[in-house]
């Protein structure tokens, strides 16, 4: 089964998309998350941190990741597993230095938030980032993001339980099946 891993940046209540080049064969001129294949032998997090610095030019935080929802899309005798993360520190300033994967990047909020490549994906980001504002931690104001130690930190003094925090994270396992070929590449 071929892996796939995409990464949202959020930082101060909105994400950084990518958009993907009219000359892709998977999802042509779509908004989407950055990120591509999970090489043989490589972790999930290990190429969300290759994809994300050779896509945009930064180096994630790995313990400031949070994982977003897991689905399997394409033909059922050739299925792709994407699995999608939030990412709240990084180094650098997020950049488009793979002009060849996508034309553009944008940061955005909820109300201005396009269609993704994938719905369920869109839905997760969307729930994890702005919906359940009530029972979820305040982000930092820092440019970066905050830490999932420090939004654990601030649940616990908040009162909002780690169980609640996690449900943030994990509400889209889903299985959809077309007969396109939809690799990223």
């Amino acid at each position: 089964m071929h892996r796939v891993v995409v990464g949202a940046l959020v930082s101060e209540d909105r994400v950084l998309l990518v958009h993907r080049s009219p000359r892709k064969r998977a999802f042509p001129d779509q908004w989407d998350l950055p990120g591509g294949g999970v090489e043989d032998g490589e972790s999930e997090m290990g190429a969300l941190t290759r994809e994300l610095h050779e896509e945009l030019g930064v180096q994630i935080v790995t313990s400031s990741t949070m994982h977003l929802c897991r689905l399997t899309i394409g033909p059922a005798e050739a299925p792709v597993l994407v699995s999608a993360w939030l990412v709240h520190e990084w180094e650098g300033s997020p950049a488009n230095v793979a002009p060849d994967e996508h034309d553009d990047i944008g940061w955005f909020g909820p109300d201005e938030l396009p269609p993704l490549a994938h719905e369920p994906v869109r839905r997760a980001l969307v729930s994890a980032v702005w919906g359940r504002r009530s029972q979820r931690p305040q982000r930092s104001t820092r440019s970066h993001g905050q830490s999932v130690a420090s939004q654990r930190a601030t649940a616990s003094a908040s009162g909002t339980s780690r169980s609640a925090l996690s449900a943030l994270t994990h509400d889209c396992a889903v299985t959809s099946h077309s007969s396109e070929d939809v690799g990223y590449r």
